[in-house]
C-alpha cells in the first residue's frame, strides 16, 4: 500500500476538491459537507484483513466517511483504494520475523510502545472527530487501552471486532501457563467491557464474550464477498494455465489443492508436510494424478517451510507457494479443484475466513477440525471434509482425487453441495447485522 507523490508536488486539485496528503495514494477527496464519519483501527496489515476492509467498503457505500488507520503492506482491491469517501492513514508497516519463543515478549512489548506512540498521535491529533471508532481485536496491545481513550476524549462510539481472543493467540507464541498470558486475559476483559458495542465471528465467540460480561454482543458471520464466485469453463481453463506455467508446470494437468494462509502460528504445516509423504505412500503402486498444493500468501514462516518442501520426494505433488494480488486471489480460488485449511484455532472459538473465501469460489474445503465451533461454517461430509491428523488428510485425497481428470464422483458431489449451500454475500450479511450497530445514530 505504498506510492504517492513526493513531499512539495504542486496542489493541482481542480475547484471544489482538496488532495488528501494523510494518504500514500494521493487521490482526490470530494469536499463535502459534514456527515458521519467512522474511523476503522487495525494495527496490522490493512491488506490481509479482510473483514475489515469489507466493513470500510459497506460504511462507505452507506455515504458515510471513513478513516482508515492501519499498517502498511499488501494491497487492496482497487475499488477500495481510490473511494472518494475513505481517506487512508497508514502507520510503518510490521516487520514479520520468525523469532525463538525467549525473544517474542520483548519483541512484543517494544512493538507495542513504539505503536501506542503513533496510535496516539494519529487519533488525537490528526483525524478529524469520528462518530465512532471500529477497532479490531487482536491484537489487543496497545490497541484497546489507546482506542477506548481516543473515544472517550472524542465523544465517540466504541465497536470492537472480535476476530479471536489475543490472550490465546499470544499463548501460542509463549506458552499457556506464562504469566503475561494471565495479564493480556485480564486486560482485555477490563477494557473490552467498556466498549459500546462488539462484533464477533461465530456464535461461540459470542456466547464466551457474553460470559466475560460484554454486552451487546452481535455475530457478523465471515462470508465471501461478491467478488468470490465460479467461473465460467473458458475462463477457469484460462486462469488454471496461467497459474501452471507461471509455477513452471504448464506442460502439466494436475489437480489443483489450494490452501490460503497468513503463515501464522495457528496453522499446521507439519501437518500438510506430513500429509504429502502419507499420501505419496498411499499411492505409490497405483494409478494416481499429479498434484499442485498451493500456499498463498506470505509471512515470517514461509521461508521455512519452502525449505521443508524442497525436501519432499516430489513424485505425485508438487508444493509450491505463491503471493497472489488482491483482484487475482479469487480467480486463482475458482481455477481450483480443491480447498486446503490448515488453521488450528488459538481459542477454538474463531473461524477462517478462507473457508468462506473458498466457498464463495465453489471450492469444497479439507479442513483441520479443531472443535464444535467449526460446525458454524463447515458442515463434514457435505460442504467439505475435516481431518485430524496427516494419516486422514491422506487419505481424503486419495478419495477425492484418484480419478482426477476424469470422473470424480466425491469431489463432485462435494461440489454441488457448495453450490447449493451458498450463503448471502458479505455486504448482505452486513446489512442484516452490522448496519445497525455501526450506524446506531446516523
Amino acid at each position: 500500500m505504498a506510492g504517492g507523490g513526493a513531499d512539495g508536488d504542486q496542489d493541482t486539485a481542480p475547484p471544489g476538491m482538496s488532495r488528501d496528503r494523510s494518504t500514500g495514494y494521493g487521490r482526490l477527496l470530494l469536499a463535502s459537507p459534514r456527515s458521519m464519519r467512522v474511523t476503522t483501527v487495525v494495527l496490522g496489515d490493512f491488506g490481509r484483513s479482510p473483514r475489515m476492509q469489507y466493513h470500510a467498503e459497506a460504511l462507505a457505500a452507506h455515504q458515510i466517511d471513513v478513516d482508515v488507520v492501519a499498517c502498511a503492506g499488501s494491497a487492496v482491491h482497487a475499488e477500495l483504494r481510490i473511494h472518494p469517501r475513505i481517506t487512508w492513514h497508514l502507520l510503518p508497516p510490521a516487520r514479520e520475523r520468525s523469532l525463538p519463543r525467549v525473544l517474542l515478549l520483548p519483541a512484543a512489548t517494544w512493538r507495542a510502545a513504539v505503536q501506542t506512540l503513533r496510535l496516539v498521535w494519529m487519533l488525537l491529533a490528526v483525524l478529524r472527530k469520528p462518530d465512532v471508532i471500529l477497532v479490531q481485536n487482536p491484537p489487543a496491545v496497545p490497541t484497546l487501552l489507546i482506542v477506548l481513550l481516543a473515544a472517550r476524549l472524542r465523544g465517540a462510539r466504541l465497536v470492537i471486532d472480535w476476530h479471536n481472543l489475543a490472550w490465546a493467540v499470544l499463548a501460542l507464541g509463549v506458552g499457556a501457563r506464562h504469566p503475561a498470558v494471565a495479564l493480556a486475559r485480564w486486560y482485555e476483559g477490563v477494557l473490552g467491557r467498556r466498549a459500546d458495542a462488539h462484533l464477533c465471528v461465530s456464535g461461540a465467540l459470542g456466547d464466551e464474550l457474553t460470559r466475560w460480561g460484554m454486552a451487546p454482543v452481535t455475530v457478523v458471520r465471515d462470508r465471501p464477498s461478491e467478488r468470490f464466485a465460479p467461473l465460467e469453463p473458458a475462463a477457469r481453463r484460462s486462469v488454471r494455465r496461467g497459474l501452471l506455467a507461471s509455477l513452471g508446470l504448464g506442460e502439466r494437468e494436475p489437480a489443483v489443492v489450494v490452501s490460503p494462509t497468513s503463515w501464522t502460528r495457528d496453522e499446521d504445516f507439519d501437518l500438510l508436510l506430513e500429509a504429502v509423504r502419507r499420501c505419496e505412500s498411499l499411492v505409490a503402486d497405483r494409478a494416481f494424478p499429479e498434484v499442485l498444493v498451493l500456499l498463498t500468501g506470505r509471512g515470517a514462516r514461509r521461508a521455512g517451510f519452502e525449505a521443508r518442501a524442497a525436501a519432499l520426494p516430489g513424485r505425485r505433488f508438487h508444493v509450491r507457494t505463491a503471493w497472489l494480488e488482491a483482484d487475482d486471489y479469487p480467480r486463482v480460488l475458482a481455477a481450483a479443484d480443491l480447498g486446503l485449511c490448515l488453521h488450528r484455532s488459538a481459542s477454538k472459538l474463531d473461524l477462517p475466513m478462507k473457508i468462506a473465501d473458498m466457498h464463495g469460489a465453489g471450492l469444497p474445503v479439507c479442513a483441520l477440525d479443531y472443535g464444535p465451533c467449526l460446525d458454524e461454517m463447515l458442515r463434514h461430509d457435505d460442504t467439505g471434509l475435516r481431518f485430524a491428523d496427516a494419516e486422514t488428510l491422506a487419505r481424503q485425497w486419495v478419495m477425492l482425487l484418484a480419478t482426477f481428470p476424469g470422473a470424480a464422483p466425491d469431489l463432485d458431489r462435494l461440489r454441488a453441495n457448495v453450490a447449493k449451500a451458498r450463503t448471502p454475500t458479505w455486504r448482505q450479511g452486513w446489512e442484516a447485522e452490522a448496519r445497525e450497530i455501526l450506524l446506531a445514530h446516523a
